[in-house]
């Protein structure tokens, strides 16, 4: 059964960028990748306000959370965690064999300044966070964060920012991380199958120094390929049609008319749970893209395998908070429109689960 999709990932497709995936297929090396490749590479950068090298990779965003680690960490890397992909991100960090200084923020609250004050020393190579957390739908304060860090230290910063991309102003030409990470099947409203690294100059000089980069997201392998507009290995071409589609469509919208949507169907469904067990995070800390609710004494199962049925499907809780909270994601291409059209279904199945 076809069901419209208020998930956390992957989210809703339009038909129209499905559709634009069905262009005659070409090969990665031809003349005609690579004017796609420069237009998207172009586009994305437009998009994310940055002159930032944007590299692009068959694969989830996972695979560059291990790419920034293995070409910008020798030894010693900083991890910070208020949820299961930050914790995730530390696991990486770990089995790619760094050392690891964890910090460990409570689930539901924010990555504060306060919360790594002293925290970076000089043997810190880099820091890594999610900037929005998708277990607990937190959007921690990126600018306030990475200000707190650079007074502390000269160390790299590599943000997750696979459910904050092309939703919240990040404020790259402001903030610039040294690695900024995200995916196509959240915000961006792709088909899963890309993952994005958009890296800095200090990530790059830095990489020539590590040894044992790895292959697949060796960062100065791709910036050879990039620079003549090439990939290093076969990428997901239909899919790269479709974000090419998909960039033109946001440039169009206009990127504060997109942040303001998002933003708006963020504050319609605080304001919908307020009837109902309120919110997980704290206040003043929501996020854009993902509303994560207590679930109370709600039957979730029966709950949804009843939305369900009507065609409206939304996503459990993750981690350590599974059994108490569940998801809304509202990113993408939905509008806040359809989030009250969701709304007012999960009202009348409410109802029917009393």
């Amino acid at each position: 059964m076809s069901r419209k999709l208020f998930t956390v990932g992957p989210v809703n497709v339009e038909p129209e960028v499905l559709r634009s995936m069905t262009e005659p297929m070409i090969t990665h090396r031809s003349k005609e990748y690579k004017a796609l490749h420069g237009a998207v590479t172009e586009k994305m950068r437009k998009v994310l306000d940055t002159d930032m090298d944007v590299f692009l990779v068959g694969g989830s965003a996972s695979v560059f959370l291990e790419g920034a680690v293995r070409n910008g960490v020798k030894s010693n890397v900083m991890g910070i965690t208020n949820g299961s992909f930050g914790d995730r991100w530390i696991e990486i960090s770990k089995l790619n064999g760094k050392n690891v200084k964890e910090i460990r923020v409570p689930w539901g609250k924010a990555i504060k300044p306060s919360s790594i004050e002293g925290e970076v020393g000089n043997e810190i190579e880099a820091v890594h966070f999610v900037s929005n957390e998708s277990s607990t739908g937190v959007l921690s304060p990126l600018g306030d964060l990475m200000t707190e860090i650079r007074g502390q230290s000269d160390a790299l910063i590599f943000v997750d920012g696979v459910t904050s991309v092309a939703a919240t102003d990040l404020q790259l030409r402001k903030n610039e991380p040294d690695a900024l990470i995200f995916g196509s099947q959240k915000a961006l409203a792709l088909p899963p199958g890309l993952g994005f690294m958009a890296v800095s100059e200090r990530l790059m000089k830095k990489a020539k120094e590590v040894k044992d980069r790895g292959f697949y997201t060796d960062l100065i392998k791709l910036k050879k390929n990039n620079d003549d507009n090439y990939t290093l290995t076969t990428p997901p071409v239909s899919l790269i049609y479709a974000l090419d589609f998909q960039l033109d469509r946001m440039i169009s919208e206009g990127m504060q008319a997109r942040y303001r949507r998002h933003r708006e169907m963020s504050d319609t469904v605080k304001k919908w749970s307020s009837e109902l067990y309120g919110m997980f995070p704290e206040e003043g800390y929501m996020s854009d893209t993902i509303g994560v609710l207590n679930r109370g004494d709600l039957d979730f199962d029966k709950f949804h395998g009843i939305l369900k049925s009507k065609g409206f499907e939304i996503s459990n809780g993750y981690g350590e908070v599974k059994e108490r909270t569940f998801r809304i994601g509202h990113m993408g291409d939905l509008t806040t429109e359809r989030i009250k059209e969701l709304l007012k279904v999960m009202d009348e199945t409410l109802e029917e689960c009393r």
